[in-house]
């Protein structure tokens, strides 16, 4: 073992330990930590040092200043904590304990705002700040994960070996791992990453729905579905897992998934997307029905009672089966695509607002193995920002434009016949309403601004005027001729 340590982890949780454990697998020594603060159990370093960390190449640190002299320079101390104010208090706890050019990196899922903050903060002292965006579980953890660092861009040299050391590999063995760019960059791609989560598993779950409720398949036929649809275009993790998930048996041989209560849980991230979009003014609605479908399912008891006296169609399928289940596979296909859709738009939109030179193709690239949401076409979005580095948006690229004109037909009855049924569909409705506004040359935004401006005096332009030029008309023969101020927040 090394008198020094290669990195430290502060936070032996389910991801800290795996990443501390993949980080020695590969090489390095690892330096541990977990704090001891009230309400978390104590003797974790000893118990991990004794456990899975046995004989391996880890230093035990019970205490801060342990951690920081245990590392050779520049140290490298990655955090795996509750993202908020515990960063902020350790941050402040650190900083005495640091020499210039040391580096601390947040890999949890912090707010892009407290990073930009924080590395504005961390590097007027000297230091250097990353976060890092890491996704995979537990499994991509230990194995591998998408990793998506972005904050001080002079930590990159010292981070690049160990970060792409222990990231995924995709199958042309190119690591899942690369900058992102200046201060919030890396965490702001994560939080896409993870909106696009939100909508893909929302997806999923309402072609589950609309198999269970309108076909009427139970879950062994599902399995079978979705094992067939994992080996063409849909290929992804979340589709693999949702085979599996339908394949698993409880203790009674009945399948567990239908004994798990219909409420979910959600951890902000999707929640920060939704609120980032309606800050910049990009319609991400299909992941922002992702989130409220969530908040939806929280309401179990209301809901148990509303079944109760609010009454819908009772669902019935009489056409072919095998041929609406090839509709199913385009309809979550068209969907999943404006979902990456929007999550890029958001993104460009950012790097506008802040700054950032982002990498779309690359970006892509990170999130083909490891993580999540790695997905058979994320090539195809490679190749889409290759072709087209200022592509505005997904569905202009030739490939994608096909895949939807291919699904457009299918995907239309599916939502036709969910909302005919009460099968309820918000993701796959809302995408589709999104297409058929996005490809609308004219919207009916022009009687919206004419109530505007009738109620409210805040003007409209013509179409047979230059844009930017601004009109109002006193609609009653009441009003006067002063108008409200022009803004678009």
């Amino acid at each position: 073992m090394r008198d020094k340590a290669d990195i430290g982890m502060i936070g032996l949780g389910v991801m800290g330990e795996n990443l501390a454990l993949n980080m020695e697998s590969r090489g390095l020594t690892v330096a541990v930590h977990n704090r001891t603060v009230p309400g978390l159990e104590e003797g974790v370093v000893r118990r991990f040092l004794d456990g899975r960390g046995q004989g391996k190449h880890f230093i035990g640190a019970e205490t801060l200043q342990e951690l920081v002299g245990s590392l050779a320079a520049p140290r490298k101390i990655m955090m795996m904590i509750k993202a908020g104010p515990p960063v902020d208090e350790l941050i402040e706890k650190m900083a005495p304990l640091l020499d210039k050019g040391d580096i601390l990196i947040d890999g949890g899922n912090s707010h892009f705002t407290d990073t930009i903050r924080r590395t504005r903060d961390v590097d007027s002292k000297g230091f250097l700040f990353v976060g890092a965006g890491v996704s995979g579980g537990e499994e991509g953890a230990l194995l591998g994960p998408s990793i998506m660092p972005g904050g001080s861009p002079a930590a990159w040299p010292h981070l690049k070996p160990i970060f792409q050391a222990i990231a995924a590999r995709a199958p042309d063995g190119t690591p899942c791992c690369d900058w992102v760019g200046k201060d919030g960059a890396g965490h702001f791609v994560k939080m896409v990453h993870n909106g696009i989560e939100y909508g893909d598993m929302q997806l999923i779950c309402e072609a589950y729905q609309i198999m269970k409720e309108l076909l009427g398949m139970a879950a062994p036929e599902m399995h079978e579905v979705f094992k067939e649809w994992n080996a063409g275009d849909l290929s992804s993790y979340l589709i693999e897992i949702t085979a599996d998930i339908l394949a698993f048996k409880d203790d009674d041989g009945r399948p567990l998934v239908e004994k798990i209560l219909d409420t979910a849980g959600q951890k902000g991230t999707g929640k920060w997307a939704s609120v980032v979009s309606l800050d910049l003014g990009v319609p991400l609605t299909l992941i922002s029905e992702a989130v409220f479908a969530r908040c939806l399912s929280a309401m179990k008891d209301e809901r148990g009672k509303a079944s109760k006296v609010l009454r819908g169609p009772v669902p019935a399928f009489g056409g072919d089966r095998h041929a609406f289940l090839a509709d199913l596979g385009q309809a979550l296909y068209a969907s999943k695509i404006i979902s990456y859709a929007q999550g890029y738009t958001l993104m460009r939109e950012a790097a506008r607002e802040f700054r950032w030179d982002l990498n779309y193709g690359g970006i892509a690239l990170l999130w083909r193995a490891g993580c999540i949401i790695r997905s058979a076409f994320l090539d195809k979005i490679k190749v889409a920002f290759d072709a087209d580095p200022q592509l505005s948006n997904l569905l202009l690229s030739p490939f994608f434009r096909g895949k939807i004109e291919e699904s457009q037909a299918p995907w239309r009855r599916v939502v036709s016949a969910a909302v005919t049924n009460g099968i309820w569909t918000p993701a796959m409705a809302t995408a589709l309403n999104f297409y058929d506004g996005y490809r609308s040359a004219r919207l009916p935004a022009n009687l919206l601004q004419a109530q505007r401006d009738y109620f409210g005096a805040h003007q409209y332009e013509r179409v047979d005027q230059p844009r930017g030029r601004f009109f109002h008309t006193n609609w009653t023969g009441r009003g006067g001729k002063t108008a409200s101020t022009t803004y678009t927040v």
